[in-house]
């Protein structure tokens, strides 16, 4: 890590700051294991907060060294600031890691070495991470490096009340940039990621919908601690969401597998960036026009926020 504007070795001390880990779960047998293992050597105290699981995943993590706690799942966001909020998290520094993601031994080294030393200005850190498909890392089609902000120190950062796209905010102090590997890596087949990204789909286009009637409010955080999810954002929500139905998702999947040069991630890299890049998009766009027809009919917001409700059964 350098300090400006990354993270630097210097002036290391041999006292390892407190650090929390959490991580949410719903029938993650086949990752918890994988993912506490990733962070055991630099994690104080590893929370698992848990949708009621019905496999092993809440006896693989006690077995594994975690603390489980259990609470009924609305939404990521709501869910990971409610780990906050009553999970007991009183160290120093909070992490945050997906079930399917690790924490690779050249940045758990990079964390060991250069966390203690950090300014106290600093009250945040990006990791940079990369996404292994069928086994294939995907290099390119601006997908790697995603830049994301995952570690903070405690009292200084919050989850975005969103339904989908969810950062962490930090406040008091500036971010700065880890080098070492961090890692996507889900075990689980194509039928999995298409079922997860239709649900995905169907939360991001009741996003869009909430930013077009002003149906229950919207987080406008701008302090997301990376700049490439700030320009991010600011694409989606001021271009991308305001094209045709077919343009977007068609001129996107154009920028990421030719511009951006995703044909080199080879025949994996072709499954990956049209289902991702391509149908999912168009399956959002889609069920955006689906869902606003539903709502035709509706006077008023409090009845389109009830027929949302019963078009796509979430908690909204």
């Amino acid at each position: 890590m350098n300090y400006s504007p990354k993270l630097s070795a210097r002036h290391a001390v041999p006292t390892m700051p407190t650090l929390s880990v959490i991580i949410l779960t719903f029938n993650e047998e086949r990752h918890i294991e994988r993912a506490i293992a990733s962070v055991r050597s630099i994690a104080s105290d590893i929370l698992v907060v848990d949708s009621f699981s019905t496999d092993q995943t809440i006896e693989l993590a006690r077995n594994a060294g975690a603390r489980v706690l259990q609470n009924r799942f609305v939404n990521q966001a709501k869910q990971f600031q409610w780990a906050l909020d009553h999970g007991d998290v009183r160290s120093a520094w909070i992490l945050r890691l997906d079930a399917d993601e690790v924490i690779e031994p050249d940045l758990a080294e990079e964390l060991m070495r250069d966390l203690p030393s950090l300014p106290e200005d600093v009250v945040a850190v990006n990791f940079k991470r990369k996404h292994i498909f069928m086994g294939r890392w995907i290099r390119h089609g601006g997908r790697y490096p995603l830049v994301l902000l995952r570690l903070w120190r405690n009292g200084h950062g919050r989850v975005e009340d969103r339904w989908m796209d969810e950062h962490i905010v930090t406040w008091g102090g500036r971010t700065v940039t880890a080098r070492g590997g961090f890692a996507d890596i889900c075990l689980h087949d194509l039928s999995f990621f298409t079922a997860k990204h239709n649900s995905y789909a169907t939360r991001e286009a009741v996003e869009i919908l909430n930013a077009r009637y002003g149906l229950f409010g919207q987080d406008r955080e701008r302090n997301l601690g990376s700049a490439q999810a700030r320009v991010k954002r600011f694409i989606k929500t001021n271009i991308y969401n305001r094209m045709p139905l077919f343009a977007g998702p068609a001129l996107f999947f154009f920028y990421r597998y030719i511009i951006k040069l995703g044909f080199l991630d080879g025949r994996e890299g072709l499954i990956y960036h049209f289902l991702q890049g391509y149908w999912y998009r168009f399956l959002v766009a889609a069920k955006v026009v689906e869902l606003e027809q539903g709502l035709k009919q509706c006077g008023a917001n409090t009845d389109r926020l009830d027929r949302l409700r019963q078009l796509t059964d979430l908690k909204l």
